[in-house]
């Protein structure tokens, strides 16, 4: 069995190339389904939700409203 691929926050800011604050107000407000672990006052993310998060937000083409 794989271990699972644990990120802490700054390390998941990175991946996704925003700044800490901003995973942690999303978490505060709820703003994604980004689903993290606290453990403690830590707090971790998969790699592997990190990359469907990023997947669900890849568009192949902007929509035009009127």
């Amino acid at each position: 069995m794989k271990k699972p691929n644990y990120l802490s926050r700054k390390e998941a800011a990175d991946y996704l190339n925003i700044k800490p604050q901003t995973l942690a107000v999303w978490a505060s407000v709820r703003r994604y389904n980004l689903p993290f672990l606290k453990i403690g006052r830590k707090v971790y993310y998969l790699k592997e939700h990190l990359d469907e998060f990023l997947r669900s937000r890849t568009y192949t083409a902007t929509l035009r409203h009127e």
